[in-house]
């Protein structure tokens, strides 16, 4: 065997613990041409290629997604039908993929081997650990040819396209209900089995997704690890950063679907066609004694009785 010098990890034949090698060195030397993506493992860069010139022939029968690969079209199924054979033996919870499970035991093995040198923060995942670095340089190289806008990583661009297309290929077989994201699929599936596998260790509370108990925990630490490049300012959430960050790019890139008015958050576009939406129609019962005008809600004329 030819073991790794930096874990404890041994392989087979040189050239695999040269392509491990690079999870620690972060080293991606096959760069694709038809995208920003580089690869560490040129099997995988090749399979990546095959996606691009559109040889997919292995294609569910659920959905329209379409795999280069039996066994990646063997793995996605299971997203269809909420098979997850990979069993955690510290703590039980399953997985649809190995992959999966094994970035899952490093959280019990406390292994996180990729480390920011600008914040300290590590990582479990290499691509973890460089769509962080994005955070600190700025970079965004995924670019919507739709609309202009851009992202520091590949799911957030997907998931941006997705919403263009209108597409939600996951169908819940419980209630019909479809979602653009096999996680956001698994996570709406808790609502009907009452799961929430994700517990805080300071106070016992449990939430069904990941993402509520990273930000659960924030209300313990006061932690904000989300910081602006240009004023400084720290925040829980990187939704929140890049809400902020526009303040300073003047950037507005969710428009009123009544209006055209562009807003930089997409609550405040859909907050100005709800209150288009109120003044274009229905009854305004509640008139202003002093100048006359009238509003849909009592709270809406207390507000305005305020300037007076």
């Amino acid at each position: 065997p030819f073991p790794c010098p930096t874990c404890p990890k041994s392989f087979t034949s040189p050239a695999k613990l040269t392509i491990h090698q690079r999870s620690h060195t972060g080293e991606r030397p096959f760069t694709c041409p038809e995208c920003p993506k580089s690869f560490a493992d040129p099997s995988v860069f090749r399979k990546h290629l095959r996606g691009h010139a559109g040889l997919r022939p292995h294609r569910c029968g659920a959905c329209p997604k379409a795999y280069a690969e039996r066994k990646d079209l063997r793995n996605h199924l299971r997203v269809h039908t909420g098979e997850r054979p990979y069993l955690c033996a510290e703590c039980g919870k399953s997985f649809g993929r190995s992959s999966s499970l094994a970035c899952h035991q490093r959280i019990h093995a406390a292994a996180k081997p990729f480390t920011c040198q600008v914040c300290g923060k590590a990582f479990t995942q290499l691509s973890s650990y460089q769509s962080h670095q994005r955070v600190h340089t700025g970079e965004r190289p995924y670019l919507c040819p739709q609309c202009g806008r851009t992202f520091a990583d590949p799911s957030s661009f997907r998931r941006h396209q997705r919403a263009h297309q209108g597409v939600k290929p996951y169908g819940c077989g419980e209630c019909g209900k479809a979602f653009r994201q096999p996680a956001d699929l698994a996570v709406h599936r808790r609502t009907h089995t009452g799961e929430r596998p994700w517990r805080c260790g300071d106070c016992g509370k449990a939430f069904v997704a990941s993402w509520d108990l990273k930000r659960h925990r924030l209300t313990h630490s006061g932690e904000r690890p989300w910081r602006c490049g240009d004023c400084g300012k720290g925040f829980g959430e990187r939704a929140a950063l890049g809400k902020h960050r526009r303040t300073h790019s003047g950037e507005r890139p969710f428009a009123c679907g009544r209006c055209g008015k562009g807003f930089g958050g997409l609550n405040m576009a859909a907050g100005s066609k709800m209150a288009e939406a109120k003044m274009a129609t229905g009854p305004r019962p509640f008139p202003c004694p002093q100048c006359g005008r009238s509003f849909s809600s009592g709270a809406g004329l207390r507000r305005h009785q305020r300037r007076h």
